[in-house]
């Protein structure tokens, strides 16, 4: 079946097909997995990073200011 054909069905652009072989393409199902969740993870630790620096910001600023 033809690419155009398999994303007209399944409501997809040829250009995110594209994208989503070059970044998946070869891998197992189990290893698309896991960079999944590895992605999610790193995606948590840099919110939680951004969170403590901000803190850090506004403890400093009311050390500051006393």
């Amino acid at each position: 079946m033809p690419t155009a054909e398999v994303c007209r069905r399944h409501g997809l652009s040829p250009t995110t097909s594209y994208k989503l072989k070059a970044k998946y393409g070869g891998m197992e199902v189990s290893e698309a997995a896991r960079l999944k969740a590895l992605e999610d993870e790193n995606a948590k630790l840099k919110r939680l990073l951004a969170d403590t620096m901000l803190d850090n910001v506004v403890l400093k600023d009311l050390l500051g200011k006393s």
